[in-house]
Formats: C-alpha cells, sequence, structure tokens
C-alpha cells in the first residue's frame, strides 16, 4: 500500500471543517450544562439569593432558640410549642416575638418555622445545640 491511501489521504472539505466545530460545540456545551456543573448567570443569582435567604433563616432561628431559652419560664412555653399543630407553630414563635431581631423591620422567611423545629427537637433546654447570642 501507498502512503497515498486511507486516512493519511482524507482531505475534509471547509463545509465539513465547518460542521464539525458546529457539532464538536453544540456536543461540548450539552455536556457542560448537564453533566459538568455549568450554570447561566440567571441560574446563579437565582441560586445566590436562595443561599442568601437560608442563611439569615438559619442565623435568626439560631438567635430565636437562644432567645426562647432566655426567657421566663421556657419549659412550659415549650410544652405550650410542642402542644400546637405543626402549621401554628411558627405562629407561636413569631407571636412570641422571638424572631424580632433589632434593626430588621421585616419577618426573616421561614426564620420562625426552622426555630420552632428546632425547638421541638429539643431534649434538653439546657443544652442546646447553637452557640450562645449576645445582643450587643
Amino acid at each position: 500500500m501507498s502512503d497515498a491511501s486511507g486516512w493519511s489521504a482524507y482531505r475534509p472539505s471547509k463545509t465539513l471543517w465547518i460542521w464539525s466545530i458546529v457539532g464538536a460545540s453544540a456536543l461540548t456545551m450539552a455536556v457542560g450544562f448537564t453533566w459538568g456543573g455549568w450554570t447561566t448567570s440567571g441560574k446563579a443569582r437565582v441560586m445566590e439569593e436562595i443561599a442568601v435567604r437560608n442563611a439569615r433563616a438559619e442565623l435568626v432561628a439560631d438567635m430565636c432558640v437562644q432567645k426562647f431559652i432566655a426567657s421566663s419560664d421556657a419549659e412550659a412555653k415549650l410544652e405550650a410549642l410542642k402542644a400546637k399543630s405543626s402549621w401554628e407553630r411558627d405562629d407561636f414563635i413569631q407571636d412570641g416575638g422571638w424572631t424580632t431581631i433589632a434593626g430588621i423591620k421585616d419577618t426573616v422567611p421561614n426564620a420562625a418555622e426552622t426555630c420552632a423545629h428546632r425547638l421541638v427537637d429539643m431534649k434538653n433546654l439546657a443544652s442546646p445545640n447553637v452557640p450562645p447570642v449576645t445582643d450587643s
């Protein structure tokens, strides 16, 4: 066989080159956005907003638990909280003022629900799983 036969002699046309590049680019993007973890800037902004909202709720819930434990007659209030139905507990927490934070006018979404869930799950009020919070 001579060198002029087979793959070494193959010369693709410009059209084939262009379509090969377009196809490879499309395949790369499809794989990147589905399995590669790529994201658009719009989706990244939404993910950032969700992360910020969840972080705020976690922070306020930690402070809420500390305020609840420090409140007078916390054991009786915890029993009253546990006696409430699951959809009434966040209202009980908000009405008690435990999710109110100085300098924040609006309520933080999901904070009261998270706080109520943590309080109901506690076995002993004397040993919360959150670090102490001080108002400064």
